[in-house]
């Protein structure tokens, strides 16, 4: 019988800017692990998200909308790069990713 494998983890910090800091009692960061969907794929900038949903629900519904998608008004940076470049909630994250969470300029 073959070993089942693990799904990769990664530990993942969101960086937050002031306005958002009240729904998470005024922290600057906020810590959660991504799972991937499956052994071979790396975890993502929405999964890293679904655990927030969880654990913060109240900030994550600020950066998503109704349909689970980034909201219009919300930039997030992996590794110095728009998420949405890098291909929005798809993005696979690397361990210990840092997302810069930052209102839209206009």
């Amino acid at each position: 019988m073959a070993a089942r494998r693990a799904r990769p983890v990664t530990m993942v910090v969101f960086v937050l800017p002031s306005s958002l800091r009240r729904w998470v009692s005024g922290r600057s960061e906020v810590k959660v692990f991504a799972v991937a969907a499956d052994t071979d794929a790396s975890p993502t900038l929405g999964s890293a998200l679904d655990t927030l949903r969880r654990t913060h629900p109240l900030l994550e519904e600020r950066l998503r909308d109704d349909y689970g998608r980034i909201r219009r008004h919300i930039s997030m940076f992996v590794s110095g790069e728009n998420a949405l470049g890098l291909g929005g909630l798809d993005c696979a994250l690397p361990p210990g990713a840092e997302v810069y969470v930052m209102p839209s300029l206009a």
